[in-house]
Protein backbone atom coordinates (compact mmCIF):
# COMPACT_ATOMS: atom_id res chain seq x y z
CA UNK A 1 0.00 0.00 0.00
CA UNK A 2 1.42 3.28 -1.12
CA UNK A 3 1.53 5.99 1.26
CA UNK A 4 1.06 9.90 0.42
CA UNK A 5 4.70 11.60 1.12
CA UNK A 6 4.78 14.26 3.95
CA UNK A 7 4.15 17.76 2.89
CA UNK A 8 7.67 19.24 1.34
CA UNK A 9 7.39 22.02 4.09
CA UNK A 10 7.77 19.33 6.68
CA UNK A 11 11.13 17.50 8.07
CA UNK A 12 9.99 15.08 10.51
CA UNK A 13 14.39 14.63 11.20
CA UNK A 14 14.69 17.64 12.46
CA UNK A 15 10.75 17.46 14.39
CA UNK A 16 9.75 21.13 12.91
CA UNK A 17 7.32 21.69 10.55
CA UNK A 18 5.79 24.96 8.70
CA UNK A 19 2.08 25.24 8.39
CA UNK A 20 -0.25 27.35 6.27
CA UNK A 21 -3.62 28.45 7.38
CA UNK A 22 -5.02 26.58 4.86
CA UNK A 23 -3.74 23.14 7.33
CA UNK A 24 -5.71 24.71 10.15
CA UNK A 25 -7.57 23.20 12.00
CA UNK A 26 -3.87 21.61 13.36
CA UNK A 27 -3.66 18.13 14.63
CA UNK A 28 -0.79 15.81 15.38
CA UNK A 29 -0.49 13.93 13.39
CA UNK A 30 -0.46 15.38 10.16
CA UNK A 31 -2.55 13.08 7.92
CA UNK A 32 0.80 12.14 5.84
CA UNK A 33 2.46 10.78 8.83
CA UNK A 34 3.50 7.35 8.88
CA UNK A 35 1.17 5.11 10.84
CA UNK A 36 3.32 2.37 13.10
CA UNK A 37 4.91 5.68 14.63
CA UNK A 38 1.92 7.75 15.20
CA UNK A 39 0.20 8.94 18.74
CA UNK A 40 -3.26 10.00 19.44
CA UNK A 41 -4.34 12.81 17.68
CA UNK A 42 -4.20 16.25 19.36
CA UNK A 43 -5.32 19.08 18.59
CA UNK A 44 -2.72 22.36 18.22
CA UNK A 45 -4.00 26.07 18.87
CA UNK A 46 -1.37 27.21 16.92
CA UNK A 47 -3.61 30.70 15.61
CA UNK A 48 -2.75 33.07 18.23
CA UNK A 49 0.82 32.55 19.65
CA UNK A 50 2.43 31.56 15.82
CA UNK A 51 3.87 28.08 16.96
CA UNK A 52 2.94 25.04 19.19
CA UNK A 53 5.13 22.36 19.93
CA UNK A 54 3.06 18.32 20.09
CA UNK A 55 3.68 17.06 23.52
CA UNK A 56 3.36 13.86 22.20
CA UNK A 57 6.05 13.48 19.92
CA UNK A 58 8.13 16.92 20.51
CA UNK A 59 7.27 18.39 16.63
CA UNK A 60 7.56 21.89 16.49
CA UNK A 61 4.61 23.49 14.13
CA UNK A 62 5.77 27.02 12.93
CA UNK A 63 2.41 29.04 11.10
CA UNK A 64 3.77 30.63 8.33
CA UNK A 65 1.42 33.00 7.11
CA UNK A 66 0.43 34.75 10.21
Amino acid sequence: MDKDPAPAYCAPKDRRCEITRADLPLHCPLPSMSLWNSHPRVFLPIEESGQELCPYCGTLYVLKDR
